[in-house]
């Protein structure tokens, strides 16, 4: 009897700890696991996203998604269209929902 009660309170308390989860957004293109780590919205400018990613397990600078040019603006200041990324179409689409 006294097994049985303990299994129940184990039971139970397992349900209140909180176990780690996979809080980012991960999707595949072309061929790559790519995950979105940390994402911030602009306040001054709305269509402007700080998102730090993680592409194959490897985590990339922070850079800003300019969804309103279509442009990538990199850490050391290198503008990317969104044509040769896929990656700033996703975010885009994904966010303004």
């Amino acid at each position: 009897m006294t097994r049985y009660i303990l299994f129940i309170l184990l039971l139970i308390l397992s349900f209140f700890i909180a176990s780690p989860t996979q809080a980012s957004f991960c999707r595949e293109i072309d061929g790559h696991s790519i995950c979105i780590e940390k994402i911030k919205r602009s306040a001054k400018n709305y269509w402007e996203y700080r998102t730090s990613l993680k592409v194959d397990g490897r985590i990339r600078p922070t850079e800003v998604y300019n969804c309103r040019d279509h442009i990538i603006i990199q850490k050391d200041k290198t503008v990317v269209s969104f044509k040769d990324n896929r990656i700033g179409y996703l975010i885009c689409r994904i966010l303004d929902k």
